[in-house]
């Protein structure tokens, strides 16, 4: 019985997918962000559990937040997330004048010059703005092709539907299973290519414990060792809605690789920069960054799954 139950919510939530990537990107722009904020503010009136998870992970980031501003910075941040979708759903149709007038970042130098050295460039963001964005803003505008990494999803169909959006908009998609992914992610970057991960959450045995906002969380080690192994610059990038149908961005310098210390260390110490860049931006915009999940180990049950 709980299996079928699980296949029909599978199919349903796939079908809902479908029926967003169909319908959304025909309705006139304007109507479609209406809707997206009435569904954002809907959502946000009924303080589930991704809404409380939300304005709890708000709470360290703001910690002098009062229960009305948080209240404040958890609708807000519904909207945000929203929009992302709302964006996403539309982004097939979007032409490449239509991406390059939707986004705004700075210091694009960065990965320019970076990927001119020719070793290579991997870009980590946190669950900030619309990453989806910067990606087919970086196919279209800059016109330089990228790899990137999906977690498989339940069902198949649903998983396939995400990697056929993303690459329609120019990317190169892997599998987050095995070992197979990092290969073919240190292959892109020794031929000088770009990759780009999101980065700011990682539970599984492997992550990198680092103090963020005060306390412990987990994040991949994945970006630094890549770094390392490959001589790739590892460049953190923050994106965030300043009220404007415009998405505004910012491409960090590179992290710099510890001369001293074991590959362990190095790749604490630069884990732990990353998350530094990361906590920044968000404490910036905390309202953009669509953490909907628990991330902090005292979050977690003993076993470190999410309770």
């Amino acid at each position: 019985m709980s299996g079928g139950t699980s296949d029909l919510k599978g199919r349903l939530t796939d079908g809902l997918y479908g029926l967003g990537w169909g319908a959304v990107k025909r309705l006139p722009e304007p109507t479609a962000a209406r809707l997206f904020r009435t569904i954002a503010d809907q959502v946000w009136k009924r303080r589930g559990k991704s809404v409380l998870r939300l304005e709890s992970n708000l709470a360290r980031v703001v910690p002098d937040a009062s229960p009305e501003r948080l209240a404040e910075l958890s609708r807000a941040g519904m909207r945000s997330y929203m929009r992302y979708w709302m964006e996403s759903f539309r982004l097939p149709t979007w032409s490449p004048e239509r991406i390059k007038a939707g986004i705004d970042v700075a210091d694009v130098h960065h990965l320019i010059e970076g990927l001119d050295a020719g070793n290579g460039v991997i870009i980590a963001l946190p669950h900030l703005g619309n990453w989806d964005l910067a990606g087919a803003w970086v196919t279209t505008d800059l016109k330089v092709p990228f790899t990137t990494v999906a977690e498989r999803l339940e069902p198949a169909t649903l998983y396939d539907r995400f990697v056929a959006y993303r690459e329609g908009l120019g990317m190169e998609v892997l599998p987050h299973s095995g070992g197979a992914a990092f290969g073919t992610l240190a292959r892109r970057l020794r031929a000088g290519g770009l990759i780009c991960l999101v980065a700011d959450r990682d539970l599984s045995a492997s992550g990198v414990e680092v103090s963020f906002f005060g306390a412990t969380a987990r994040m991949p080690a994945g970006p630094a060792l890549l770094a390392q192994q490959t001589g790739a610059l590892l460049m953190p990038v923050t994106l965030w809605y300043d009220g404007t149908p415009v998405m505004k961005g910012r491409i960090h310098p590179a992290v710099e690789v510890p001369e001293e210390g074991t590959r362990a260390e190095k790749t604490a110490a630069m884990t732990q920069a990353m998350a530094d860049a990361f906590a920044g931006g968000i404490a910036e915009h905390p309202e953009d960054w669509h953490m909907l999940q628990r991330l902090w180990l005292d979050d977690l049950d003993p076993r470190g799954e999410p309770t």
